[in-house]
């Protein structure tokens, strides 16, 4: 048991990730608001439909619109219609700007739900009277008390993503996952260059067919979230085309293998292209969608996650999913390892 402890611990980690990134809840947050634009100095009447929260059991209710660090404007007559709909007023200030509209951030707070975020709800556009400027009295220079904090685990609500964000506990770990295993395979194969051991040349087939399946699956839940989150399921965006292209240079590796009848050439031929293989993985993954827009978080000039959108909470999570999806993998390396090293004694003797 005690030699064996990493296959148990990898299996409970991943396990742990499907558990917990389940199962833990989303933080409340904002949907949607309605009208999203708004002339200055008028009055107006927001439509406002929240994510997850207890509006109707709340007995503190704060609104605000925010357009910067120090210009607030507080909503009023507030309308409670259910735990996820409410109504409320805002007298907006004057804005003298034709140039452009203002965003404005919508912050919704409470006692059970804490405080949530919407960027951009509002734009304000220009609407302002005889006067120049902005009129400060009209605007709060700071939010009246201290917003509330959601009290027990849960994940950070984010706009587009909502529930979906959960699989960045399965499709980033499997990436990650995959890159530590290939590399893995190329290092066999330099081993087998160097030393002509039969032994590395299995490991390396091993570990690259566990690769193949990692990133397989990556494009699938790689899909899955682009269909929720860019509606589609197969946007041809340069990050997908490139995962691709990567994934069937992999795949050209086993067709490769299957091609010759003597093994030593497979073994060294194939050994040279694995080597080449993971070579690829660097331009293909990481630099070319640097270089064209992307929809995909990371590249063409779009944030990756980190700050609040990786918080403590997923870390607890994701960072296990990584190790977890690792350890598994090498176990079923070792099962095909050991599953070649058969065959081949197996072979041995037939043929004597």
């Amino acid at each position: 048991m005690i030699k064996h402890w990493w296959k148990i611990l990898g299996a409970l980690l991943v396990l742990y990730a499907f558990v917990a990134g389940l199962l833990i809840p989303l933080k409340p947050g904002i949907l949607d608001v309605s009208p999203e634009m708004a002339k200055g100095g008028s009055k107006i009447t927001l439509d406002i439909n929240a994510y997850n929260a207890h509006l109707s059991q709340a007995k503190e209710i704060g609104i605000w619109l925010k357009m910067d660090s120090v210009h607030f404007v507080e909503g009023n007559n507030i309308r409670i219609l259910s735990d996820n709909k409410l109504k409320t007023d805002f007298q907006l200030p004057y804005w003298k700007s034709k140039e452009s509209a203002k965003e404005m951030t919508l912050i919704l707070d409470n006692e059970i739900d804490g405080y949530s975020l919407l960027p951009g709800a509002v734009q304000l556009t220009y609407g302002a009277p005889d006067t120049s400027g902005i009129s400060s009295n009209q605007w709060l220079p700071a939010i009246n008390g201290q917003l509330h904090q959601k009290e027990g685990l849960t994940f950070p609500y984010r706009n587009i993503l909502y529930e979906t964000i959960r699989n960045l506990f399965y499709h980033v770990p499997l990436w990650f996952a995959m890159l530590i295993i290939l590399f893995a395979s190329m290092i066999y194969s330099i081993l087998f260059l160097s030393k002509k051991n039969q032994k590395h040349d299995h490991a390396a087939l091993a570990l690259a067919q566990v690769g193949i399946l990692y990133g397989i699956l990556g494009l699938v839940t790689g899909a899955i979230w682009a269909r929720w989150t860019w509606g589609d399921w197969w946007s041809f965006d340069v990050k997908q085309n490139m995962s691709a292209v990567a994934m069937l240079i992999y795949l050209a590796y086993f067709v490769l293998r299957s091609s010759f009848e003597d093994y030593e050439q497979e073994a060294r031929i194939s050994a040279v292209y694995n080597i080449f293989a993971f070579a690829t993985l660097i331009p293909l993954l990481f630099v070319i969608p640097r270089l064209y827009d992307s929809l995909h978080p990371g590249n063409g000039g779009n944030p990756g996650f980190g700050g609040e959108d990786l918080d403590n909470t997923m870390r607890m999570v994701f960072y296990p999913a990584i190790i977890g999806f690792t350890l598994l993998g090498i176990w079923l390396a070792n099962l095909a390892y050991r599953y070649l090293n058969l065959k081949e004694r197996f072979l041995d003797r037939y043929d004597n």
